[in-house]
């Protein structure tokens, strides 16, 4: 037998890709080829985004199949991509699968996908390949939905995932209790787009009976109440940066590594980092809030500010605030999160408290502001 192939396919969102692509590093280090594959409009972001420091091993091949949306549509819209994703992708990737098993020397022996993709173990089963379903966010949120029957059942939700009343819902006696109107399907977009996304995960909790292994991005020190309730998960989190630099392959924007030159010049403890995800958007209201909120600190800052985080983002500040906050913020498009995490100037760090930087700055011993 050759060199074991794994093939690997996460969900199309940068919280999601990142992750996975940290496991697929950490398997190439231990002598296994992977194949990575991203929508193509993912993976158009992903080499774009690449510096010259950041050359992909030799070992990993970076691919991509189409997710069924022009290039032109709102990958935001969570509800369209959702239904194109489970139309478009299954039959995009068996094609791919089978054109690599043609050769003898380059078979899939394993294939790891986003448990959010859970139809990729479906063709793994139907190809006899061994499948892995990886979990990249906190296990409670992968706990809670595997409940959705009890919740049904209690009359928490109804059966098409609609909250009945606010609540707080403890699975159990030593997990955390959680807002009924938090629950990830119930937290995104309109009633349509939580409609299709909460049937999207009834399917995926189907599917996930076909895995040979469920692995999760998280640990016991984390969330050791949990995978006692879910001991069929494996933790094998939190996946940072484990490349010499410290820094993150699979993100879809060029990072402002100047950055780091910048806080090398900040006292001890004296910054606000500010950084809101991925996904996070705004109205303006709301961004020059938060950008006067931060002037009046006077505090230094250094704020990610993502070109789609609010509308006509240039135009988007208070009059005058560039110029009144120079020297003291600094505005970049994406940053090299883990890094700034990491250094001494830090002294909190304003987070939309997505699991990755969640972890992040937990590893860290950063205090935050949610």
């Amino acid at each position: 037998m050759g060199i074991p192939h794994v093939l690997a396919i996460p969900y199309p969102a940068q919280g999601h890709v990142l992750p996975l692509m940290e496991l697929a590093l950490r398997l190439v280090k231990n002598g296994i080829k992977v194949t990575f594959v991203n929508t193509e409009f993912d993976h158009k972001r992903v080499i774009e985004s690449l510096s010259g420091e950041e050359n992909v091993p030799d070992m990993m091949h970076l691919v991509s199949v189409p997710d069924g949306l022009e290039s032109w549509e709102d990958r935001n819209d969570l509800g369209k991509l959702t239904k194109t994703i489970f139309r478009v992708m299954p039959a995009k990737l068996e094609a791919l699968m089978e054109k690599m098993n043609e050769s003898e020397t380059d078979k899939i022996t394993c294939l790891i996908t986003d448990e959010s993709m859970g139809w990729a173990l479906e063709i793994a089963k139907k190809m006899g390949v061994r499948a892995v379903a990886f979990w990249p966010a906190a296990a409670a949120v992968l706990a809670l939905e595997l409940n959705i029957p009890k919740l049904i059942h209690d009359g928490i939700i109804d059966s098409s995932g609609t909250i009945t009343k606010k609540q707080m819902v403890q699975l159990s006696s030593t997990m955390l209790a959680v807002d009924s109107e938090h629950f990830a399907w119930a937290s995104v977009g309109d009633a349509t787009t939580q409609g299709i996304v909460f049937y999207a995960i009834l399917k995926n909790n189907r599917t996930l009976k076909m895995a040979d292994w469920i692995i999760g991005n998280s640990s016991n020190e984390l969330e050791a109440s949990v995978f006692t309730l879910f001991p069929e998960m494996l933790p094998i989190g939190p996946l940072l940066a484990s490349n010499q630099l410290g820094r993150s392959v699979g993100s879809y924007w060029p990072e402002d590594s100047d950055c780091l030159a910048w806080l090398d010049k900040q006292p001890v403890q004296s910054v606000i980092y500010v950084a809101l995800g991925s996904f996070t958007v705004f109205d303006q209201t709301q961004f020059q809030e938060l950008a006067l909120g931060l002037e009046r600190t006077n505090m230094p800052f250094p704020w990610v500010v993502r070109r789609n985080l609010t509308a006509e983002t240039d135009n988007a500040y208070p009059k005058g605030f560039k110029e009144r906050i120079q020297g003291r913020g600094r505005l970049s498009s994406w940053a090299p999160q883990q890094q700034v995490l990491s250094h001494p100037s830090v002294a909190c760090f304003l987070s939309h408290c997505g699991w990755n930087s969640t972890i992040e700055g937990v590893s860290n011993g950063v205090p935050f502001l949610c």
